[in-house]
């Protein structure tokens, strides 16, 4: 590019410098500024300079100066974002198992690109993708796309979906046949991410992992079961049904040693009434959907957790654990 036509940029440049080459370790001088101005071709003065810097400091670039006299130094100060805030974007993009270890890469190269290069630095240290669980489906992110536009549109999907073999390979589920689904949400549970919607062949709400939707595509049809959804506590759906697996919905009580209250309430909220029993325990309440993956929760905490009620449920989960202890006989 021309020096004249370079010129015309120099409040860009200098813009770019300033944020991506300074902190407040790493100030500079008026004389470091027009060296690097002059490498890409733009003539700069001391006094152009200075004006440069109060109009980027009137536009709204918080530009920090330190020192006096020939010794004045200066960086930006606040960003959009803090190094706290970037770790912790970081922290949930590599510890996401929805994102494949390639988008993981390329999405933290982005969030790097949020503060200065010192800081950059900071941050790719902390990066650890190798050998994390990471899903394969490279797709994952234009599946997003189409259901958040089928969403706004108010429009049927339609995917297939898939499940892994004992061989590793991908199966088709529904007998290979497309699933037509009206997608009303995307929802976070377990580490994964999953679309809720309404199956109209089933006449009932159903959620599917994103990741295990390949083939997606938007129909002319508008959706339904919007009253079905509206309905719906998604907040609630989602706390009562363990790692998304389908059962049926019912109010259990169950009873807890009073050092599991962390896990109960991070498990169903604050709001939940704990009602001492004994000094050592309390009860409670709770809608879950009934399933393998709720009495797998339970027994994970021993004798420290029983389920007083409904009758059926303490039955079910005694056969569960009876059918588990069956597998030993030896033991």
């Amino acid at each position: 590019m021309a020096k004249s036509q370079n010129q015309k940029l120099k409040l860009l440049y200098l813009w770019e410098y300033l944020t991506q080459q300074t902190s407040e370790e790493h100030p500079v001088s008026i004389k470091q500024i027009i060296a690097y101005l002059e490498s890409q071709d733009i003539a700069a003065e001391r006094k152009a300079i200075y004006d440069d810097l109060e109009l980027l400091r009137y536009w709204g670039l918080d530009i920090i100066q330190v020192g006096e006299s020939r010794s004045t130094a200066y960086y930006v100060g606040s960003r959009d974002f803090e190094l706290p805030e970037l770790k912790l974007m970081v922290d949930s993009v590599q510890s996401s198992k929805f994102i494949t270890e390639k988008k993981t890469i390329a999405l933290i190269k982005k969030i790097e690109q949020l503060t200065n290069a010192f800081d950059a630095q900071l941050l790719s240290r902390q990066v650890f993708v190798a050998n994390r669980i990471k899903t394969m489906n490279e797709s994952i992110f234009y599946n997003v796309d189409a259901i958040h536009s089928a969403i706004a549109a108010n429009k049927k999907l339609q995917f297939h979906y898939f499940e892994y073999t004992v061989t590793k390979e991908r199966r088709l589920r529904h007998d290979g046949a497309f699933y037509q689904i009206s997608p009303f949400a995307l929802t976070w549970d377990d580490e994964n991410y999953y679309m809720v919607g309404y199956d109209s062949e089933m006449a009932r709400i159903r959620h599917f992992r994103v990741d295990k939707m390949i083939d997606i595509s938007s129909l002319d049809e508008e959706r339904d079961g919007q009253d079905a959804y509206a309905k719906m506590d998604l907040a609630l759906y989602a706390r009562k049904t363990f790692g998304m697996f389908v059962g049926e919905d019912k109010k259990v009580t169950l009873r807890f040693e009073n050092s599991l209250v962390g896990p109960v309430i991070d498990r169903f909220g604050k709001e939940i009434m704990i009602i001492p029993d004994g000094d050592e325990h309390f009860k409670f309440s709770a809608d879950v959907a009934v399933s393998p993956q709720f009495f797998a929760w339970i027994c994970g905490f021993g004798t420290q957790a029983e389920i007083v009620g409904p009758a059926e449920v303490v039955s079910e989960y005694a056969k569960h654990i009876r059918s588990i202890a069956d597998q030993y006989p030896s033991a």
